[in-house]
C-alpha cells in the first residue's frame, strides 16, 4: 500500500518548512521545537563554546601522540575532515571563518563522543586555503588555489588517512566549493577502487531550515548568504574574539539578471540553480561587492546561530552512531559489492596498518580505464 503522505512529513509552525519523518527528519524537528533552555544543555554537552582545538594536543591527529592515535582507531575508526578556505569575510570577520566555524563544531562532536568512551577522530583541514567560485578571482585577503590543486590535496589526503586505518571519512565543508570535494571522491574511488565509507556533508546546506527567515525569535532575518548575518552569528557563538563589530557594514551584491534562477548558498527557495551553477549574471565581488560581504552582518548576534549549530553536532552524531553501530571499527561494507576488485586482492589492504600481511594502499596495483593517472 502506498505511504500516505501525510504520514511521510513533519509539519511545522511555517507552512513552507515540513521535515521527512525519518530520524533525520524527526530530529530536525526536535530543535525545531527546543526550548531555550534545551538548546542551552545541546551547547553544555557539546562544549560550546571552546577555545580552539587546533593547537591542544590531544585533540586532531597532527597534535597527538601516534600510540594514543592507534588506540582511539581500535575503537572507532571514524574521522571527521574540516573543510574551509582562506577568504575576504569582510572588515569585521577573520578570512579563516569557514575553517574555524567547521573546525569548532566538529571539535564538540569529539568532546560529545569522548564523554561516551568511543571518541571519534578529528584530522587537520587539507583545505585551508581552498578552491573558489570564479566571482571570487582578485579579492584581496582570499587565496584561490587552483581546481586540480584542491582535487589532488583532497584525493591523497583521503588517500592517507584510509591506509591509516580511517576508512569512514566524514568531510565537512562551509565553503561554495562542492563540486571540487565531489570530483575528489569519485575520483579517490576510480583511481584506487577500494572499499570506504566517505561522506561529504555541507553543513550549512544540512540546517538550511535554520537560516531560513521565518520571522521567530532569536532567527536570521536574512537567508544564509556570505559573511553576512548568519556567518557572522555563526562566528560570534563560536569564535567571538575573532569577530570586530565595530567594523560590520551590510553590503548587497548587483545582478544583472533576475535572481530567481539562483538560489541562496542553503537552497532556501527551492530555485532551479544552486548558486554556483552559472558566472555573468552578478558582478563579481572585487566589482559589485568590494567590502567582502554579501548580506547584512550588522543584524548578526550569536544567539540567532544556536539553534543551526546544535542541531548540525546532533547531526553529525546521529551520522556518526549510524555508521558506526552497523560497521564497528575494523568493519565495512562487503568489499567485493563497493569495487570491482575481489576480496582476496583486498585482503591485505584492508588489514590493520603495520600488521602482519598488511599492504599500503599505496602498493594497490591501479585497474581498469584510471590505472595510468
Amino acid at each position: 500500500m502506498p505511504e500516505r503522505s501525510e504520514d511521510r512529513w513533519i509539519k511545522t509552525d511555517y507552512p513552507d518548512i515540513m521535515f521527512e519523518n525519518t530520524s533525520v527528519g524527526r530530529l530536525k524537528k526536535e530543535i525545531w521545537d527546543a526550548s531555550e533552555g534545551q538548546i542551552d544543555q545541546i551547547l553544555v554537552d557539546y562544549g560550546i563554546p571552546s577555545p580552539s582545538g587546533l593547537g591542544i594536543a590531544g585533540t586532531y591527529i597532527q597534535n597527538t601522540s601516534r600510540a594514543k592515535v592507534v588506540e582511539r582507531r581500535r575503537k572507532n575508526d571514524i574521522v571527521l575532515v574540516p573543510l574551509g578556505c582562506t577568504e575576504n569575510h569582510g572588515m569585521h570577520s577573520n578570512s579563516g571563518l569557514d575553517t574555524f566555524m567547521v573546525s569548532q563544531m566538529l571539535e564538540g562532536v569529539r568532546r560529545y563522543t569522548a564523554k561516551r568512551d568511543c571518541e571519534c577522530t578529528l584530522a587537520f583541514s587539507p583545505l585551508n586555503y581552498g578552491g573558489h567560485p570564479y566571482h571570487h578571482i582578485g579579492m584581496p585577503g582570499t587565496i584561490n588555489m587552483p581546481q586540480e590543486v584542491v582535487v589532488e590535496n583532497l584525493i591523497y589526503a583521503m588517500a592517507g588517512l584510509w591506509d591509516d586505518g580511517f576508512r569512514k571519512i566524514i568531510l565537512v565543508n562551509n565553503h561554495g566549493q562542492s563540486w571540487m570535494i565531489e570530483t575528489a571522491i569519485h575520483e579517490f574511488f576510480k583511481r584506487f577502487q577500494v572499499p570506504g565509507i566517505i561522506r561529504y556533508i555541507d553543513w550549512h546546506r544540512a540546517t538550511r531550515e535554520f537560516w531560513t527567515p521565518v520571522g521567530r525569535d532569536n532567527w536570521v532575518e536574512t537567508p544564509f548568504l556570505h559573511a553576512d548575518e548568519s556567518e557572522t552569528s555563526t562566528g560570534l557563538l563560536l569564535f567571538p574574539d575573532m569577530m570586530d563589530m565595530s567594523y560590520a557594514v551590510d553590503s548587497w551584491g548587483v545582478n544583472y539578471l533576475p535572481d530567481e534562477h539562483f538560489d541562496m548558498p542553503i537552497d532556501c527557495y527551492r530555485r532551479p540553480n544552486r548558486f554556483s551553477e552559472g558566472e555573468g549574471q552578478s558582478a563579481i565581488e572585487i566589482k559589485g561587492t568590494p567590502k567582502g560581504v554579501v548580506g547584512a552582518p550588522t543584524k548578526a548576534k550569536k544567539e540567532k546561530a544556536r539553534r543551526p549549530v546544535s542541531f548540525f553536532m546532533k547531526y553529525l552524531t546521529l551520522v556518526h552512531d549510524q555508521i558506526l553501530e552497523k560497521y564497528p571499527a575494523g568493519k565495512l561494507p562487503p568489499s567485493d559489492m563497493l569495487t570491482m576488485r575481489t576480496e582476496e586482492e583486498l585482503r591485505p589492504y584492508l588489514k590493520e596498518p603495520q600488521s602482519e600481511g598488511w599492504k599500503s594502499i599505496y602498493q594497490i596495483p591501479r585497474l581498469g580505464v584510471f590505472e595510468k593517472l
